[in-house]
């Protein structure tokens, strides 16, 4: 076994980010992310010699005096993750544990790869983690003791398997919109399984235009098992299929319904896409099974283009 599938195969969350970010930092001749150059910070009395440019019309509509924008110069980034911890995200798994290219494992690594890539670049850092509700916060810090604490909960992710819970995307994204209170980098990582309908669609983008609506830029990773979730390819005899969300069972003949089950997930992720493209949301499509290195790599080098 070579050393980098040896690290691969680890559970030790931090040497696999290490291992992905080593992997890929040679490739990136700069930074991919950048700070937001201004922050709005409070209204001031507008004096002569004041650029009028800063002039804020509507106060002025309202009071009927001149105020001034005032802002503060912000030159570090702030990065909130946010990683959906439901049962969906425990697949595929083996004898009840999540595999090693499990969906969880994907999201576990790569954030705590975007994590070292913060850190490199002193960038404040936060997590966020839910599943029918908001199960863990902190807010974004660039000190030793916060990239410890989220490497923490990172590990307990992929060591404890979480059984029977269901997600509310919407409504915990909507609990983190109003708890970011400084613009920042909102990265999502799910695999979007509660909008398996238009309205379940229709809510969850409601919140993702809240953390739009607050000025957040937002980076959607669709993690799934693309041969089984997506293109269902399973032997055409019977299965009895578990909701690991609900534990609800279903037995049935695969090839039954697979061209149906087909059509609507295709049908599904094409109107995730088009709502992401229509609110300028990143969206990037994740197998689990291609490998966090893999997935990140041309969508970090397509973002260092676009600097």
């Amino acid at each position: 076994m070579t050393k980098i599938e040896s690290t691969i195969q680890s559970d030790n969350i931090e040497l696999l980010a290490n291992q992905v970010v080593e992997g890929f930092i040679i490739g990136l001749h700069k930074s991919p992310f950048h700070g937001f150059s201004v922050e709005f910070a409070e209204h001031k009395l507008f004096n002569n010699g004041d650029p009028i440019k800063n002039i804020d019309w509507k106060v002025y509509g309202r009071t009927d005096k001149l105020f001034s924008k005032k802002f503060e110069e912000e030159t570090n980034l702030r990065c909130q993750i946010v990683i959906d911890c439901s049962s969906s995200m425990y697949f595929p798994q083996t004898n009840g544990k999540p595999d090693d290219n499990s969906k969880i494992k994907f999201a576990a690594v790569a954030a705590a790869s975007f994590q070292k890539l913060m850190k490199k670049q002193r960038d404040a850092v936060g997590l966020s983690l839910f599943s029918d509700s908001l199960k863990f916060h902190s807010e974004a810090k660039s000190s030793s003791i916060q990239h410890q604490l989220i490497n923490i909960e990172l590990q307990k992710l992929i060591t404890n398997t979480q059984i029977n819970q269901t997600s509310n995307t919407a409504k915990s994204l909507h609990e983190i919109a109003e708890s970011i209170h400084k613009r920042s980098m909102v990265i999502i990582l799910s695999d979007m399984m509660d909008n398996m309908s238009s309205k379940g669609l229709d809510e969850i983008f409601s919140a993702l235009q809240h953390l739009k609506y607050n000025k957040h830029e937002v980076i959607v990773f669709d993690i799934v098992d693309k041969k089984q979730e997506l293109n269902f390819e399973f032997e055409n005899r019977p299965y009895e299929f578990i909701d690991l969300e609900t534990g609800e069972k279903i037995k049935l003949q695969s090839q039954e319904i697979k061209q149906h089950y087909v059509a609507q997930m295709k049908k599904l992720k094409q109107d995730l896409k088009l709502k992401c493209a229509q609110f300028k949301i990143d969206l990037i499509e994740a197998d689990c099974h291609e490998g966090v290195q893999k997935i990140l790599l041309p969508y970090l080098l397509k973002r260092q283009k676009l600097n």
